[in-house]
């Protein structure tokens, strides 16, 4: 099965809530995207948004410029039909973030918890920062959220890679500068926890 394919058996046989990276709202992303934007009007992309609530409480909070992107149709067709009305100002990308054709320099804020992970392979991993130093503006900001040094070696039936903050910045190079990294702790909808690690970067 290729990766949309699984992505979307996943989004088909569970219910939203019963993934284990759902929650019900990302508060650290909420908090680090309205620090690197202020101006409502920002165009932010969300990577692997999927049928994650950051685009509702983004366009709850006045955001009139959000993209989000997923390999699964399903994902964004849940999101949609979820966010109604305030969805129809979205722009909603079924794309492989590694090989989508993303406009030069459109985006103020990039934004992705939990797919740079996913990418095991060196390739990938070069396509996806390619991706982002096409797409950011410049003086633009990357938040990315991947599984921590005691995160899980597995998702979804999938390897991943846990990062700290040096090999996760290190992905990046030296265009990206680190302003700040954290970890988070994220309770599972199973009672289990997953460590994340969070990388908030402006692009130089």
């Amino acid at each position: 099965m290729n990766e949309q394919g699984h992505w979307d058996k996943v989004y088909s046989t569970k219910a939203p809530d019963a993934v284990s990276w759902y929650r019900a709202h990302l508060e650290r992303s909420l908090a680090l995207i309205e620090r690197a934007a202020p101006d409502r009007s920002a165009a932010i992309i969300d990577v692997g948004g999927g049928e994650s609530t950051l685009v509702d409480d983004l366009l709850a909070g006045g955001y009139r410029n959000v993209s989000v992107l997923d390999i699964s149709p399903t994902a964004i067709e849940v999101a949609r039909a979820r966010t109604g009305e305030a969805g129809r100002q979205v722009t909603w990308l079924v794309a492989d973030v590694t090989a989508a054709e993303l406009p030069p320099q459109a985006y103020y804020v990039w934004h992705d918890r939990a797919v740079l992970n996913f990418l095991t392979a060196p390739d990938q991993r070069t396509a996806y920062v390619r991706q982002v130093a096409l797409s950011v503006k410049p003086g633009g900001h990357v938040i990315v959220a991947t599984f921590g040094p005691e995160g899980p070696v597995k998702c979804s039936g999938l390897d991943v890679i846990r990062y700290d903050a040096g090999s996760l910045h290190g992905e990046f190079g030296a265009r990206f500068r680190l302003i700040e990294s954290a970890t988070e702790l994220h309770q599972t909808p199973f009672g289990t926890t997953q460590q994340f690690l969070y990388c908030f970067c402006k692009v130089e």
